[in-house]
Protein backbone atom coordinates (compact mmCIF):
# COMPACT_ATOMS: atom_id res chain seq x y z
CA UNK A 1 0.00 0.00 0.00
CA UNK A 2 1.24 3.48 -0.81
CA UNK A 3 2.25 5.68 2.26
CA UNK A 4 -0.45 8.08 2.91
CA UNK A 5 0.28 11.83 2.42
CA UNK A 6 -1.49 13.92 5.16
CA UNK A 7 -2.20 17.65 3.68
CA UNK A 8 -2.55 20.31 6.53
CA UNK A 9 -5.01 22.95 5.72
CA UNK A 10 -5.58 26.32 8.03
CA UNK A 11 -8.57 27.78 6.79
CA UNK A 12 -10.32 30.83 8.35
CA UNK A 13 -13.12 32.48 6.35
CA UNK A 14 -12.18 30.87 2.82
CA UNK A 15 -15.50 29.53 1.81
CA UNK A 16 -14.98 30.78 -1.91
CA UNK A 17 -11.89 28.85 -2.23
CA UNK A 18 -12.49 25.51 -0.81
CA UNK A 19 -14.31 23.65 -3.31
CA UNK A 20 -11.92 24.59 -5.85
CA UNK A 21 -8.89 23.70 -3.74
CA UNK A 22 -10.20 20.34 -3.23
CA UNK A 23 -10.93 19.48 -7.09
CA UNK A 24 -7.58 21.17 -7.96
CA UNK A 25 -5.74 18.63 -5.11
CA UNK A 26 -7.52 15.57 -6.79
CA UNK A 27 -6.84 16.31 -10.05
CA UNK A 28 -2.95 16.87 -9.18
CA UNK A 29 -3.06 13.72 -6.58
CA UNK A 30 -5.18 11.14 -8.73
CA UNK A 31 -3.00 8.26 -8.59
CA UNK A 32 -1.54 9.09 -4.52
CA UNK A 33 -2.89 7.94 -1.35
CA UNK A 34 -3.86 11.45 0.67
CA UNK A 35 -6.05 12.75 3.29
CA UNK A 36 -7.05 16.52 3.23
CA UNK A 37 -7.44 18.03 7.43
CA UNK A 38 -9.11 21.35 7.18
CA UNK A 39 -8.43 22.51 10.00
CA UNK A 40 -11.14 25.52 10.32
CA UNK A 41 -11.05 28.87 12.21
CA UNK A 42 -14.01 30.33 10.85
CA UNK A 43 -17.02 32.24 11.48
CA UNK A 44 -18.69 32.63 8.32
CA UNK A 45 -19.84 29.76 6.04
CA UNK A 46 -16.75 27.75 5.13
CA UNK A 47 -17.49 25.14 8.12
CA UNK A 48 -20.82 24.04 6.37
CA UNK A 49 -18.66 23.87 3.04
CA UNK A 50 -16.15 21.61 4.26
CA UNK A 51 -18.36 19.39 6.06
CA UNK A 52 -20.26 18.65 3.00
CA UNK A 53 -17.37 18.22 1.25
CA UNK A 54 -16.44 15.22 3.75
CA UNK A 55 -19.61 13.50 3.08
CA UNK A 56 -19.18 13.49 -0.51
CA UNK A 57 -15.44 12.83 -0.16
CA UNK A 58 -13.88 10.55 2.28
CA UNK A 59 -10.35 12.13 2.00
CA UNK A 60 -11.92 15.47 3.05
CA UNK A 61 -11.58 15.97 6.95
CA UNK A 62 -12.55 18.25 9.49
CA UNK A 63 -11.51 19.83 12.58
CA UNK A 64 -14.05 22.79 13.42
CA UNK A 65 -12.47 25.06 16.51
CA UNK A 66 -14.58 27.62 17.93
CA UNK A 67 -12.43 28.37 21.24
CA UNK A 68 -9.21 28.98 19.23
CA UNK A 69 -7.39 30.83 16.76
CA UNK A 70 -4.06 30.77 15.04
CA UNK A 71 -2.43 29.51 12.53
CA UNK A 72 0.80 27.70 13.62
CA UNK A 73 -1.60 26.12 16.69
CA UNK A 74 -3.87 25.12 13.65
CA UNK A 75 -1.22 23.37 11.63
CA UNK A 76 0.31 21.94 15.28
CA UNK A 77 -3.48 20.07 15.79
CA UNK A 78 -3.80 18.98 12.30
CA UNK A 79 -0.04 17.29 12.57
CA UNK A 80 -1.38 15.54 15.79
CA UNK A 81 -4.86 14.03 13.75
CA UNK A 82 -2.67 13.70 10.84
CA UNK A 83 -2.46 9.81 9.85
CA UNK A 84 0.01 10.25 7.22
CA UNK A 85 3.96 9.36 7.12
CA UNK A 86 3.90 12.01 4.88
CA UNK A 87 2.59 15.90 6.37
CA UNK A 88 2.34 18.96 4.00
CA UNK A 89 0.95 22.31 5.02
CA UNK A 90 -0.34 24.73 3.00
CA UNK A 91 -2.76 27.44 2.92
CA UNK A 92 -6.32 27.27 1.66
CA UNK A 93 -6.48 30.71 0.09
CA UNK A 94 -5.11 29.27 -3.00
CA UNK A 95 -2.08 31.54 -3.69
CA UNK A 96 -0.26 28.09 -2.90
CA UNK A 97 -0.97 25.86 -5.90
CA UNK A 98 -2.16 23.02 -5.07
CA UNK A 99 -0.44 21.40 -8.29
CA UNK A 100 3.19 21.59 -6.67
CA UNK A 101 2.11 18.89 -4.39
CA UNK A 102 2.73 15.91 -6.14
CA UNK A 103 6.65 17.71 -7.32
CA UNK A 104 7.18 18.36 -3.20
CA UNK A 105 6.02 14.33 -2.71
CA UNK A 106 8.62 13.34 -5.52
CA UNK A 107 11.42 14.76 -3.77
CA UNK A 108 10.06 13.05 -0.57
CA UNK A 109 10.37 9.93 -2.12
CA UNK A 110 13.88 10.16 -3.72
CA UNK A 111 15.23 11.16 0.19
CA UNK A 112 14.43 14.32 1.18
CA UNK A 113 13.19 15.38 5.02
CA UNK A 114 11.46 18.60 4.10
CA UNK A 115 10.98 19.83 1.11
CA UNK A 116 9.96 23.66 0.94
CA UNK A 117 8.56 25.53 -3.00
CA UNK A 118 10.61 28.74 -2.24
CA UNK A 119 9.79 32.16 -4.31
CA UNK A 120 13.46 33.14 -4.14
CA UNK A 121 15.31 30.43 -6.23
CA UNK A 122 15.78 30.51 -9.87
CA UNK A 123 12.19 29.96 -11.57
CA UNK A 124 10.31 30.95 -8.20
CA UNK A 125 7.99 34.63 -7.78
CA UNK A 126 6.49 36.24 -5.20
CA UNK A 127 4.37 38.43 -7.56
CA UNK A 128 1.40 37.60 -5.79
CA UNK A 129 2.36 39.90 -2.70
CA UNK A 130 2.18 43.80 -2.84
CA UNK A 131 5.33 45.77 -1.80
CA UNK A 132 4.57 46.18 1.58
CA UNK A 133 3.75 42.48 2.05
CA UNK A 134 7.04 41.59 0.21
CA UNK A 135 8.62 43.90 2.26
CA UNK A 136 7.43 42.52 5.79
CA UNK A 137 8.04 39.18 4.38
CA UNK A 138 11.89 39.97 4.00
CA UNK A 139 12.23 41.77 7.18
CA UNK A 140 10.30 38.12 8.85
CA UNK A 141 13.29 36.40 6.81
CA UNK A 142 15.91 38.61 7.62
CA UNK A 143 15.51 38.30 11.30
CA UNK A 144 15.24 34.73 11.13
CA UNK A 145 18.55 34.01 9.36
CA UNK A 146 20.32 36.78 11.66
CA UNK A 147 19.16 34.62 15.08
CA UNK A 148 19.24 31.23 13.84
CA UNK A 149 22.13 29.37 12.29
CA UNK A 150 19.75 26.35 10.68
CA UNK A 151 18.20 29.49 8.92
CA UNK A 152 20.75 30.50 6.77
CA UNK A 153 21.43 28.67 3.91
CA UNK A 154 17.88 28.50 3.13
CA UNK A 155 16.30 31.42 0.77
CA UNK A 156 12.58 30.95 1.82
CA UNK A 157 12.00 29.94 5.49
CA UNK A 158 9.31 31.75 6.13
CA UNK A 159 7.41 29.74 3.36
CA UNK A 160 3.52 28.99 4.07
CA UNK A 161 3.79 26.01 2.09
CA UNK A 162 6.38 22.68 3.22
CA UNK A 163 6.40 18.96 2.95
CA UNK A 164 7.76 16.86 5.70
CA UNK A 165 8.26 13.47 6.96
CA UNK A 166 6.82 12.91 9.72
CA UNK A 167 9.88 11.68 12.20
CA UNK A 168 11.08 15.40 11.01
CA UNK A 169 8.81 16.57 13.94
CA UNK A 170 8.50 13.20 16.38
CA UNK A 171 8.62 13.84 19.81
CA UNK A 172 9.18 17.60 19.24
CA UNK A 173 7.46 19.98 21.52
CA UNK A 174 6.46 22.57 18.70
CA UNK A 175 5.44 25.76 20.24
CA UNK A 176 2.09 26.97 18.72
CA UNK A 177 3.00 30.92 18.75
CA UNK A 178 2.24 33.11 15.83
CA UNK A 179 2.23 32.58 11.99
CA UNK A 180 5.07 30.67 10.86
CA UNK A 181 5.07 27.46 11.77
CA UNK A 182 7.68 26.26 8.91
CA UNK A 183 10.15 28.56 11.47
CA UNK A 184 8.99 26.43 14.03
CA UNK A 185 9.74 22.94 12.04
CA UNK A 186 13.39 23.76 11.06
CA UNK A 187 14.75 25.15 13.86
CA UNK A 188 13.17 22.55 16.35
CA UNK A 189 13.26 19.57 14.13
CA UNK A 190 15.83 16.71 13.01
CA UNK A 191 16.50 16.45 9.29
CA UNK A 192 19.74 16.10 7.10
CA UNK A 193 18.26 16.31 3.48
CA UNK A 194 16.69 19.49 2.94
CA UNK A 195 15.49 20.48 -0.42
CA UNK A 196 14.00 23.81 -1.97
CA UNK A 197 11.86 23.93 -5.65
CA UNK A 198 10.57 26.94 -7.60
CA UNK A 199 7.23 28.35 -7.23
CA UNK A 200 5.16 31.39 -7.89
CA UNK A 201 3.24 32.78 -5.16
CA UNK A 202 0.10 33.50 -7.03
CA UNK A 203 -2.61 36.28 -5.91
CA UNK A 204 -5.16 36.22 -3.57
CA UNK A 205 -8.16 34.11 -5.22
CA UNK A 206 -10.55 35.59 -2.81
CA UNK A 207 -11.11 36.61 0.63
CA UNK A 208 -8.99 39.08 2.48
CA UNK A 209 -5.44 38.79 4.03
CA UNK A 210 -4.80 37.69 7.62
CA UNK A 211 -2.11 39.87 8.06
CA UNK A 212 -2.07 42.52 10.75
CA UNK A 213 -0.10 44.35 13.30
CA UNK A 214 -0.90 41.49 15.88
CA UNK A 215 0.03 38.74 13.41
CA UNK A 216 3.84 41.05 13.22
CA UNK A 217 3.61 40.91 16.80
CA UNK A 218 3.26 37.39 17.58
CA UNK A 219 6.60 36.50 14.89
CA UNK A 220 8.50 38.68 17.47
CA UNK A 221 7.10 36.88 19.92
CA UNK A 222 7.93 33.47 18.21
CA UNK A 223 11.64 34.38 17.66
CA UNK A 224 12.02 35.42 21.19
CA UNK A 225 10.60 32.33 22.62
CA UNK A 226 13.10 29.93 19.61
CA UNK A 227 15.54 31.88 21.32
CA UNK A 228 14.81 30.92 24.66
CA UNK A 229 14.04 27.33 23.61
CA UNK A 230 17.34 26.59 21.94
CA UNK A 231 19.35 28.65 24.72
CA UNK A 232 20.52 31.81 22.58
CA UNK A 233 22.59 29.14 19.74
CA UNK A 234 22.96 30.69 16.28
Amino acid sequence: MKKLLSIIIPVYNEKKNIRELVIRMENALKSKNYEIIFVDDSNDETTDVIMNLTKQDDKVKLIHREEKRGLSSAVIEGFKEAKGDVFSVMDGDLQHPPEIVPFMLDKINEGADIVIPSRFIQGGSDGGLNLFRKFVSWTARYMGKVLFKKLRQISDPTSGIFMLKKSVIANKNLSDIGWKILIEVLVMGEYNNLVEIPYAFDTRNSGESKMSAVVQAQYLKHLFSLLLRTKFSK
